[in-house]
């Protein structure tokens, strides 16, 4: 039987802190989902992989009381055994706002402290000013487009018998990806939107197939992390391709957006703002 979600901030009224307080970050043990889609806590993990984190309102005051903003990243690898709750980072943040730091490396650390005890790993810390983020500019994924195929059945919980390979010996290396995505938090049942990206390498998998895959998440329960490592498994389970990285860029709740990804390989993929984010 599903365990039901841990008991967080999301859906209910706080009060924003006006001090400093580590205290309010809520720890989600990765296990609970993880055995969801059976994968046991004492056997190695076939991914590897980080959620990235965007946090679009930061704010904190300098030595002499003045207000400084900038945007947050923040990288928790995938094999620590917790990661945060979304609601208690941003409440944290603002914990932030009226904290006096010496330096923009003073916050950072303060921050990659508090979150490596909460999630019991190194959590990476980069503070980007509005300017040098908004020179990125935006992206899209590269590859195929999966929206125009035509879908036959739509299945309103997540459906790996869709996915499907072409019976043959040939190999071949490709990249899928779909906006069409959308799941819901299991607490507040609020609709998350995304747009996905499978890139493995194997026999050639059905189109067709894949984006009703996807789309049968419409209904589904579960944070971010959770669904990402699923649409993993059940790919990799269903399809064993020599080679997989699935990758999930999130639209914001809250000032946060969280960007998921696993993969076979261990450099980790180059990451861009899509369009709707």
């Amino acid at each position: 039987m599903q365990e039901k979600p841990p008991e967080t901030l999301l859906g209910h009224s706080v009060d924003y802190p006006d001090q400093y307080s580590p205290a309010l970050l809520q720890p989600i043990e990765r296990r609970v989902g993880r055995e969801t889609i059976g994968l046991r806590a004492d056997e190695p993990l076939s991914f590897s992989g980080a959620d990235d984190w965007t946090c679009y309102e930061l704010s904190w005051l300098d030595m002499d009381g003045k207000p400084r903003v900038a945007i947050g990243e923040l990288s928790i690898p995938c094999h620590s055994p917790r990661t945060v709750e979304s609601k208690s980072l941003k409440l944290y943040l603002n914990s932030l706002n009226e904290h006096r730091f010496a330096s923009v490396n003073d916050l950072s650390e303060v921050i990659e402290k508090d979150l490596g005890v909460v999630c019991s790993a190194a959590v990476l810390v980069d503070i980007v000013s509005i300017e040098d983020f908004s020179k990125r500019g935006l992206s899209s994924f590269a590859g195929i487009n999966l929206d125009e195929q035509t879908l036959q059945r739509v299945k309103s919980e997540p459906s790996p018998d869709f996915l499907l390979c072409l019976d043959d010996d040939e190999i071949i290396e490709e990249t899928l990806f779909s906006h069409l995505f959308k799941s819901r938090c299991p607490v507040t049942n609020q609709p998350d939107w995304a747009s996905v990206s499978i890139h493995y390498r194997g026999r050639p998998m059905v189109h067709a197939g894949v984006l009703a895959y996807l789309v049968s998440y419409r209904h589904h329960k579960a944070f971010h992390e959770q669904c990402l490592e699923q649409i993993f498994v059940d790919i990799q389970r269903r399809c064993q391709p020599q080679a997989l990285t699935v990758i999930a860029r999130f639209t914001r709740r809250g000032g946060i957006e969280i960007n998921p990804w696993r993969s076979t390989e261990n450099a980790a993929p180059k990451l861009m703002r899509q369009g709707r984010q």
